[in-house]
């Protein structure tokens, strides 16, 4: 086997898959698309084999959730967190179609896959899963050296914490790209966290997500947090407020990173939350 399949070449002989493209190389992860054996047309997967404490813990949540509203898991390795998973083949892009006059329908798509990884399930979820109060660390001290709105996020983020409700094993990251398109098995979540909380906090990346430009448009934001309140059934304001919260957390992540001008897209997220919560 080539040198490039080193990393995967235990998983390939265990699991009994072959290679079906290039691997591909993340800040956290080595990943492999293969062809199941034994499978008319070699049923499509994909190995991921993770570097990260978290992604490891990520990989158990998306195991537990069954492949209902998220990518099925075949096999995994539990000593090292690998995943032989289900790979997306269908054609559409949620973040695609976001900028192409299909708002509307990817926010409900995301808004329909996450009602389904919400649901209950008969089993206990991993452990070692963590607050959102800990996924929210980061905000408070960039809030006290920021101060103006960040600040204000951070009081409403901390008014929140301490009430929440309807709390639920959370994806952490349902963004545009972390939704795909498997065919006939619908929209389906990849790559979760290792979070839990209220549920509200899940629907957030919709308005929030930095990929997309039209993010800081008001218009965009007025109609997409109608869509997500009329089809999640979700409260107008208390959206608004996880809003405010998140938009706070992931501007202050971009500064820790040095990307200010990130940073500054996304407190304009925050600003139109507490506008509109006037």
């Amino acid at each position: 086997m080539s040198s490039d399949l080193e990393p995967f070449n235990v998983y390939l002989q265990r699991w009994g898959v072959r290679a079906a493209g290039k691997p591909v190389v993340t800040a956290t992860s080595d990943l492999l698309p293969v062809s199941l054996r034994g499978s008319p047309e070699g049923l499509p997967a994909m190995i991921k084999v993770t570097r990260d404490a978290d992604e490891r813990i990520g990989g158990q949540v998306l195991q537990w959730w069954g492949g209902h509203g998220a990518a099925r898991v075949y096999a995994s390795d539990p000593a090292s967190g690998a995943l032989l998973m289900e790979r997306a083949m269908g054609s559409q892009d949620l973040l695609r179609m976001a900028l192409a006059g299909e708002d509307d329908a990817a926010t409900a798509c995301i808004c329909h896959t996450l009602a389904q990884l919400h649901s209950h399930r008969a089993s206990d979820p991993p452990e070692h899963l963590l607050p959102l109060a800990d996924f929210f660390r980061s905000l408070a001290p960039m809030a006290q050296r920021e101060g103006g709105l960040m600040a204000d996020c951070a009081m409403v983020t901390q008014e929140l914490l301490h009430d929440q409700r309807e709390q639920v094993v959370l994806h952490g990251d349902a963004h545009h790209r972390n939704i795909l398109d498997f065919g006939q098995r619908g929209w389906l979540a990849i790559d979760p966290k290792r979070v839990s909380g209220e549920r509200y906090y899940d629907y957030v990346n919709v308005l929030c997500n930095p990929d997309l430009p039209s993010c800081t448009d008001p218009l965009r934001f007025a109609r997409q947090l109608a869509v997500i309140v009329d089809v999640a059934g979700l409260e107008r304001q208390r959206l608004l407020r996880w809003v405010m919260a998140h938009a706070a957390l992931s501007a202050a992540w971009f500064l820790e990173d040095g990307s200010h001008s990130q940073a500054h897209q996304e407190l304009a997220v925050a600003h139109l939350a507490r506008q509109a919560l006037a």
